[in-house]
């Protein structure tokens, strides 16, 4: 069983964005859609994790500029072809390797933090907090336990010895993963995210979590 997150993203590449055609989640994505828009008006905006570009797209509506990445080519190769308007920008880049330092007003991470181990959280908001600049605004996105979805809580198989969760994913192409996933309390992301920022908020949806902070000005 394949263990390694990153060769799961590159085989879930093309069929990756049937996550969002689930009718009953519609409601939370207009939401956040909107929610993004207005924070990211008219700000140049780094964006972690794009994947295929689904959220580029949508935050390019409002954003100045858009310097969308991804560890991943094969996902990077899809948010190329969707041709987004405005200024936008697309590069490899690693969530634990930002050369960036205070260069975006804002930041979106997208179902990325579910994907991080525990141990490693406090050094990917290090890294979050060096490329945005003081006061800018950070937003972060992620998945809710709901059942008989791919975010099933009943199918987690592993957990390790930092509290880190695990389930086994099956793609179309019938490889098997063992697939790191997270489901963090609210209370847990505002400690995480008072650690480098001001004036948390925390948006409860249905079958999705978002946050948002302001970071420090030293």
């Amino acid at each position: 069983m394949n263990q390694d997150i990153i060769e799961y993203y590159r085989q879930r590449a093309e069929e990756y964005e049937s996550v969002y055609w689930n009718p009953a989640e519609q409601d939370d994505l207009r939401q956040v859609t909107k929610l993004v828009q207005t924070i990211f008006d008219q700000k140049s905006v780094l964006e972690l994790a794009c994947g295929t570009g689904y959220w580029t797209e949508r935050i390019a509506q409002a954003a100045t500029t858009i310097h969308a990445t991804d560890v991943n080519e094969a996902m990077l190769g899809i948010a190329r072809l969707r041709g987004c308007q405005g200024q936008v920008t697309y590069g490899i880049g690693d969530v634990f390797d930002l050369p960036i330092v205070s260069q975006y007003q804002g930041l979106f991470a997208g179902f990325i933090w579910s994907h991080l181990q525990l141990q490693k959280l406090d050094q990917f908001l290090f890294n979050v907090q060096r490329a945005t600049e003081p006061g800018g605004t950070v937003v972060v996105i992620d998945s809710n336990p709901i059942a008989e979805t791919n975010h099933d809580p009943r199918n987690i198989s592993l957990t390790d010895p930092f509290g880190n969760t695990f389930q086994n994913r099956t793609l179309k192409n019938g490889t098997t993963h063992l697939v790191l996933k997270n489901f963090p309390s609210e209370q847990f992301i505002r400690e995480k995210l008072e650690q480098i920022g001001t004036e948390v908020c925390f948006y409860p949806l249905k079958h999705y979590w978002m946050a948002s902070c302001k970071m420090k000005v030293n």
